[in-house]
């Protein structure tokens, strides 16, 4: 596992003490890293509707109806 020294501006050390003070996380680190993969997931999703928008954009139409659009996308958000 690599390790890394970052620096925080006050209110954002403050914001992650408070969170490892009301045991919500063990550590910075864990709360930090559950943050990147959260970033992770988001960006994912974000990858797929923009490529889902390029194709549908190139195409000019699609096959699938407004709710099958709607449930893929609830599905990827929740996971």
């Amino acid at each position: 596992m690599g390790r890394q020294s970052i620096s925080f501006t006050q209110p954002n050390d403050e914001w992650l003490k408070k969170k490892v003070d009301s045991k919500e996380y063990t550590s910075k680190s864990e709360l930090i890293n559950d943050l990147v993969r959260q970033a992770r997931k988001q960006q994912a999703q974000v990858d797929w509707i923009r490529a889902k928008l390029e194709k549908a954009e190139s195409s000019g139409f699609t096959n699938e109806s407004r709710d099958e659009i709607l449930s893929q996308s609830k599905k990827l958000i929740n996971g």
